[in-house]
């Protein structure tokens, strides 16, 4: 019969740990939530601020303007005058802020492609 004990208590303990695990689950899956919640937030900021760079980019796109065939002509070694030149002039001193907010942009953008998975996750 004292076996018949032993087992019965080894059974006891092993039903005991097996409840105490059970009672941890629950904390964990929702420390898991938390988690998950802060992932989101971050995911979502990601987007915003791509947004953000996204809107700086087309701004300064616009404030250069199409300079490219004038900035073409004057390494040809054309002489401009007037509006052109005058264009000119703007647009290369936009150049380093269009740079600037094109590098902003692209890390921006590699930052908020975890969105995509999310937007697959929920937006179905």
């Amino acid at each position: 019969m004292a076996k018949s004990n032993g087992a019965k208590s080894e059974t006891s303990t092993v039903e005991s740990e097996v409840s105490d695990a059970e009672d941890l689950a629950p904390v964990k899956d929702s420390s898991e939530l938390v988690e998950g919640a802060q992932d989101i937030d971050e995911i979502l900021n990601s987007l915003k601020a791509l947004l953000s760079a996204l809107e700086k980019l087309q701004k300064a796109r616009l404030e250069v303007g199409d300079i490219k065939p004038l900035i073409g002509r004057m390494l040809d070694g054309e002489l401009l005058e007037g509006e052109e030149l005058e264009q000119l002039k703007s647009g290369v001193n936009g150049l380093s802020r269009l740079v600037r907010t094109y590098t902003d942009h692209q890390a921006a953008l590699t930052k908020a492609q975890p969105a995509r998975q999310l937007l697959d996750q929920v937006i179905k």
